[in-house]
């Protein structure tokens, strides 16, 4: 299978690309390349076949002749970003996550697999059940209303001949050849590492889904394989039922790893909204060879033996190599992205 898979110059993207190609596929890859640069480990990226070098805004239908599948995980990734403009996560999250599965469906991409999330969910205190597919969207964030709306507008575009499939992944976790340290594991193992204090600012009882993203890669790839009437124009919660964890506890896992920093609930800001439980029956059982294999334990040791042998100090994993948001200022700053994060015209990344 000839799979295009955005965004692929990212977190997640290198170890999708690595384990598409394990799986005997072509790998095309598409990224305007904000974040090409903030590569650690060298030796743990694996380039795709093709690469597209393009704004995912301007993605061209040229751009997907051959392809049977996209994996689409470009767009501004986290709730930060999301505040830095809105309207950004919108256009790049949404319009432009519409506008490709219009241009797949017109030019015979069989197969649309989206990186939602979970966080759609967004709050939902006073529930007890692990939510399914079938819950209440409660986002939070623009970035959250983006993958709900994005979702609502892929679902209409299904017919016999175009196949989305929504992958509702948990919180990212794990190491990649541009790891990102803004993320909830892998953050507390930095600042525990570099820092010797592991901080939470909650009071510690919200809960997070948490996945590896060497399982969101594999769901991914289940999706973009399974037969059609299996998948077809369906959502799926991506991550493990024994990994719906309180904050608390997750600190308690990188503890573990780092015994001697010092363990910090501070409760500073209060119960966070984003609380939220999910059930994973029907991926765990629904979605062909998807059998998740990591644990939150095995991630902690992932992340703390990486830090380890990479020696970063004086909390170099808080800078912009492993900061998204700090990135793109820094681009900014220096004149490569205008305000709407496009480059500028005669600059490169």
């Amino acid at each position: 299978m000839h799979l295009l898979i955005t965004g692929n110059t990212g977190f997640i993207g290198p170890v999708m690309t690595r384990m598409a190609k394990e799986r005997g596929h072509k790998v095309t890859g598409l990224d305007v390349g904000y974040f090409k640069d903030c590569i650690v480990d060298p030796a743990m990226d694996c380039p795709p076949d093709h690469q597209i070098l393009r704004d995912i805004r301007e993605v061209k239908a040229e751009d997907l002749k051959g392809i049977d599948a996209i994996i689409h995980l470009a767009g501004l990734s986290n709730d930060p970003l999301g505040a830095l403009n809105p309207q950004l996560t919108y256009d790049i999250n949404l319009d432009s996550t519409v506008r490709l599965g219009q241009l797949a469906k017109d030019n015979g991409v069989q197969r649309f697999v989206f990186a939602s999330s979970c966080s759609i969910y967004g709050a939902a205190h006073g529930s007890d059940a692990a939510l399914d597919e079938s819950a209440p969207f409660n986002p939070v964030s623009a970035y959250a209303v983006s993958k709900v709306r994005s979702e609502e507008g892929l679902s209409p575009l299904a017919d016999k001949d175009f196949c989305p499939v929504f992958m509702r992944n948990a919180t990212a976790y794990g190491v990649s050849a541009r790891t990102r340290m803004d993320l909830v594991v892998n953050n507390l193992a930095g600042w525990a590492y570099t820092a010797g204090v592991i901080k939470v600012m909650s009071d510690g009882t919200p809960w997070r889904p948490l996945v590896h993203i060497e399982d969101i890669s594999l769901a991914a790839l289940c999706a973009a394989e399974a037969p059609t009437d299996v998948v077809h124009n369906q959502a799926f919660n991506i991550g493990r039922n024994d990994a719906n964890y309180q904050v608390m506890d997750i600190a308690n896992a990188v503890h573990k790893r780092f015994p001697d920093a010092k363990l910090e609930i501070t409760g500073e800001t209060g119960g966070d909204a984003r609380s939220y439980r999910v059930n994973f029956d029907k991926a765990l059982g629904g979605l062909p060879g998807f059998a998740p294999k990591w644990t939150v334990e095995m991630g902690a040791d992932e992340v703390a033996n990486w830090l380890r042998s990479n020696g970063l100090r004086d909390q170099a994993f808080d800078g912009r190599l492993f900061i998204r948001l700090k990135q793109l200022k820094h681009q900014m700053e220096q004149g490569l992205l205008d305000g709407d994060l496009r480059v500028v015209r005669g600059r490169s990344l």
